[in-house]
């Protein structure tokens, strides 16, 4: 899942983009309002979660979100701010806020309040995944193969393991670009070899065949990927 962070503060969007990471979330970070809105008006479709400062430079965060709903995106925004009074939670959600979060705040709650928007929002896909023997838990982040016999050893993946899994899940019998991967699990600001698509198939290939997982992800030569949904 791809997460659009804005947030001015230097050593609050580290933790933030940090933890985040650690959850398996792609996140690009911008640090002012004008920047996020390049993102967001090239791109905001690839997003499943943002999160606002309500003071920012450039643009503000309730700019930001004027701005995106008037493009009628339903983009679900957690808006972050140390406005504290009635009125201003008001004010947030009503230009179109989902959530609304004061601070200082821990990142326990932070975490906890995205997975509240994710289960809310009607544009988020599934939770569980499963094709042939795979299974995947998108809200817990882990893979488990389905053994048959009542043992469903858990996979260990990377965050880009798990996030090139979930892309390709998500798209089951569709063939996606080497591109379109690359928008999804790379950030935007990465600086990505040519193949790294390429070698990051390859490892994910060589963990699900060791756990009986095999010949699910199909090279369409030239073009991309395709997730087999059928029996393997």
């Amino acid at each position: 899942m791809r997460i659009l962070l804005v947030e001015d503060e230097p050593d609050l969007g580290k933790a933030i983009d940090r933890t985040l990471k650690q959850e398996k979330y792609i996140v690009d970070w911008a640090q002012d309002g004008n920047e996020a809105w390049e993102y967001l008006d090239s791109q905001w479709t690839q997003y499943t979660l943002a999160i606002f400062d309500w003071l920012l430079p450039g643009l503000s965060g309730i700019e930001l979100l004027h701005k995106l709903r008037a493009q009628h995106s339903f983009l679900p925004v957690l808006m972050l701010t140390a406005k504290d009074r009635m009125e201003d939670k008001v004010a947030g959600l009503d230009a179109g806020a989902d959530d609304y979060l004061v601070k200082p705040f821990g990142m326990a709650e932070l975490l906890a309040r995205l997975r509240a928007l994710q289960r809310r929002s009607p544009q988020i896909q599934p939770q569980q995944l499963q094709i042939g023997n795979l299974a995947l838990d998108c809200g817990n982040r882990t893979a488990c193969h389905l053994a048959g016999n009542g043992k469903n050893p858990t996979i260990s993946l990377t965050n880009k393991e798990f996030q090139l899994l979930e892309y390709l899940m998500k798209h089951p019998n569709q063939i996606v670009t080497t591109d379109q991967i690359r928008n999804q699990i790379w950030e935007a600001s990465a600086d990505t070899f040519s193949n790294v698509v390429a070698a990051q198939v390859r490892l994910l290939r060589r963990k699900l065949e060791s756990f009986g997982c095999a010949n699910l992800i199909e090279t369409v030569h030239g073009v991309g990927y395709r997730m087999k949904r059928g029996e393997i």
